[in-house]
């Protein structure tokens, strides 16, 4: 496991070195749920932060790589807390995670669920943090 860590955090730091694209990121909230919806074009590589809790990860659209794991549209991951993954869009696709929390306020939401990361590039709302466009 800290080998694959290791290896993902590498590829971010290299990710760091090019030019980085906003994705549409749509946020769903219910009785106690949050939803985030990425969409994704083919080709799209995004490394995640790194969660505090349980939740689902779903490939609502197309299909993704995971590490080694190919999964298609109709996929439901149970992602473990401390995970962090790199997710290479095969197709254009769209996934989401499904997280318990009683909070519609993003920023609160990220502080609840995600650990701590000063060399995150993507604020809470998944847009590139000001600092990093200068």
């Amino acid at each position: 496991m800290e080998l694959q860590r290791n290896s993902i955090l590498e590829l971010e730091n290299i990710m760091r070195t090019m030019p980085q694209v906003e994705l549409r990121t749509d946020h769903y909230f219910a009785d106690g749920m949050y939803a985030r919806v990425l969409s994704r074009l083919a080709g799209t590589l995004i490394v995640g932060k790194v969660h505090k809790r349980e939740h689902f990860y779903i490939i609502a659209k197309g299909k993704v790589m995971v590490g080694k794991e190919v999964y298609e549209a109709g996929t439901v991951i149970v992602s473990k807390p401390g995970t962090k993954r790199a997710v290479l869009a095969l197709e254009d696709s769209v996934c989401l995670t499904v997280h318990r929390t009683k909070k519609r306020n993003l920023d609160k939401i990220e502080k609840q669920l995600i650990e701590p990361d000063s060399t995150a590039l993507f604020d809470a709302r998944n847009k590139l943090k000001a600092k990093e466009l200068t």
